[in-house]
């Protein structure tokens, strides 16, 4: 029976963890590692399970640590709804296996951020019950146009984030070679 933990798929676990708890330090809103680090799950982990699992779990541990540190809301509609496109954008990330290069990774971030800003600002228009933008085509557009500074900030973020991911990981399987090795 193979071991489960490898130096690679521990590493891999490493990574997404600490890029999910770096949402506790201080920064600009939406500059978060939450995209790329479903990118990176899906791009990299060779179990699929895996690939959803483990990203999904980190950002439910910095939620929770969200919640009893600044008092972050867990159990919403909303939560459903980031949750949801977070796996999302884990099947992006799975297109990218064994696909790498440049453009493809900026495409798959872009991707990424568009999808979580449609859908996020959907759901703030859609579950707002017409309290802030009144549910017609016009608040739907109002939600989005309010919405376009912060998404300047997550496409800037995704992009910071997932170089740093993507970036960092091939850098390490250059420099130590048995994260290379494709077990888990």
């Amino acid at each position: 029976m193979q071991n489960i933990i490898n130096p690679r798929f521990g590493t891999l676990i490493i990574i997404v963890l600490v890029a999910a708890f770096s949402r506790l330090i201080p920064h600009i809103p939406n500059v978060t590692p939450i995209a790329a680090m479903a990118l990176f799950g899906g791009a990299y982990f060779a179990n699929k399970k895996m690939a959803f699992i483990v990203p999904l779990v980190a950002m439910l541990l910095s939620d929770v640590a969200l919640r009893l540190i600044a008092g972050y809301e867990l159990f919403t509609s909303m939560r459903v709804v980031l949750y949801g496109t977070f796996a999302l954008i884990t099947l992006i990330g799975l297109q990218l296996r064994g696909r790498f290069s440049g453009p493809k990774t900026l495409v798959a971030s872009l991707l990424a951020s568009v999808l979580f800003f449609a859908a996020s600002n959907f759901a703030v228009w859609a579950l707002g019950q017409g309290m802030v933008f009144p549910i017609t085509a016009k608040g739907l557009l109002a939600c989005y146009e309010v919405a376009i500074p912060f998404f300047r900030n997550t496409v800037l973020g995704d992009l910071m984030f997932v170089t740093i991911l993507f970036g960092g990981f091939e850098l390490a399987q250059y420099k130590f070679p048995a994260l290379s090795k494709v077990d888990a």
